[in-house]
């Protein structure tokens, strides 16, 4: 079995090679690995003691935010590199005050394993929710270094729990612990013989409580706004806009999930009238709908909303992190595919956030919200309070790490 795991994961990187040609993620996924270890072998001393943080894409980036920043105030003395998988996780994280290092994984074979802890010589690594490379993690469970899997969740109908998912069953074995968000993963993993499981819950409730309080002004978002009802859409997809173009009282800011010029382009037509951000900035001038044409606003966008709009519910992935919105206190709508999502489906069950089975139903809910101010405002503080109910997961990982002695000062 691993010697089909590696040819799979040698064919994917060939596959990938070959649409760098006329796909741009593709080509910057492979752009981004041809001199990673050259990049480490000049940015490192032998003497430099390192805590690997591996993170997916973005999100998985923010999720592992709190514990990075945590990690950073306890032990200024160690260096912090955040290896990603994705291109978009990796542009995001350019520039991140809290890492000395920022690079892409390469791929998971057992030369780049092997190459890779001998030019890190990590003395702790964390894996952030998901990605499981055979290799990685054999050759750090060798090595004996401490590894960790933090704000995990485990579904029935993931490989490791059918019955030809030993090979992934075994992956689970070379975490020290594995940190996951609720009961249901850790009896999961039980039923499978994987006893190294603390809940520790989710670290996006700290990193959401930290972006609501040390929140700043966007520069421009008031003034667009001038104290009228507005709907922030956060990470939106075609269907997601098509839903929200039948909405015509009141105004929109809409942050899509990919801001590449063909995609802009299709909502300007979708919205006719509708401004640009970065324009509206130069210009002072929009119509009733904003475009914001960048990255890193959106969980301050929130702040500014009347109702939130959550995206992604109409895809077969999901929705987005709809406690950037939560936070605020701000009652949030997302489409029907949120089942696989806890906090969502925790906070409908509360009536603090709202359901569309089809995209014709928005209109009558947006109104049914903001005509019921009691209903509104009630909606809004539950999910402020669910927010602040569920903080914590920060501090049990990293006195886990401390009490264990992973690292030392």
């Amino acid at each position: 079995m691993v010697a089909i795991y590696t040819l799979i994961v040698r064919i994917y990187g060939l596959l990938i090679r070959m649409a760098s040609f006329w796909n741009e993620k593709a080509r910057l996924w492979v752009e981004g690995r041809k001199e990673v270890f050259a990049f480490l072998e000049k940015s490192l001393l032998p003497t430099d003691r390192i805590i690997w943080i591996h993170c997916s894409s973005a999100g998985e980036f923010e999720q592992g935010k709190p514990v990075i920043e945590k990690l950073r105030l306890e032990y200024p003395d160690h260096k912090i590199l955040i290896s990603f998988f994705s291109p978009s996780g990796y542009k995001v994280a350019l520039g991140y005050k809290y890492a000395d290092l920022i690079c892409y994984l390469p791929l998971d074979t057992p030369t780049n394993a092997t190459k890779w802890l001998h030019t890190l010589h990590p003395e702790l690594v964390i894996f952030v929710k998901y990605e499981f490379w055979y290799h990685y993690l054999k050759a750090l469970y060798t090595s004996e270094i401490p590894t960790l899997l933090i704000s995990a969740v485990f579904r029935q109908s993931q490989v490791f729990f059918k019955r030809y998912g030993a090979f992934y069953r075994r992956i689970l074995t070379f975490f020290q612990t594995i940190f996951v968000q609720d009961q249901l993963s850790r009896d999961l993993l039980q039923q499978i013989e994987i006893q190294n499981v603390d809940i520790s819950g989710d670290t996006r409730f700290d990193r959401v409580v930290t972006i609501a309080e040390q929140f700043e002004e966007l520069p421009g978002i008031a003034a667009f706004i001038k104290s009228e009802p507005v709907l922030v859409a956060g990470s939106t997809w075609e269907d997601d806009e098509d839903c929200l173009a039948t909405i015509n009282d009141l105004k929109l800011i809409l942050a899509p999930h990919e801001i590449n010029e063909a995609h802009l382009a299709t909502i300007e037509r979708k919205f006719p009238g509708s401004q640009r951000y970065s324009r509206f900035l130069e210009t002072g001038k929009a119509g009733r709908v904003l475009i914001i044409d960048n990255i890193g606003m959106l969980s301050r966008l929130y702040h500014y909303a009347t109702l939130a709009y959550i995206g992604g519910g109409f895809t077969k992935d999901g929705i987005h992190n709809i406690l950037e919105a939560a936070v605020y206190g701000k009652p949030a709508i997302i489409g029907p595919n949120y089942a696989k999502y806890r906090e969502a489906v925790e906070l409908i069950d509360r009536g603090a956030a709202f359901s569309l089975a089809q995209k014709q139903g928005l209109a009558n809910l947006i109104n049914s919200l903001i005509k019921e101010p009691e209903k509104y405002r009630q909606s809004g503080r539950l999910g402020y309070d669910y927010v602040q109910e569920h903080r914590g997961a920060t501090v049990k990982i990293v006195s886990f790490i401390q009490e264990n002695r992973l690292l030392t000062r």
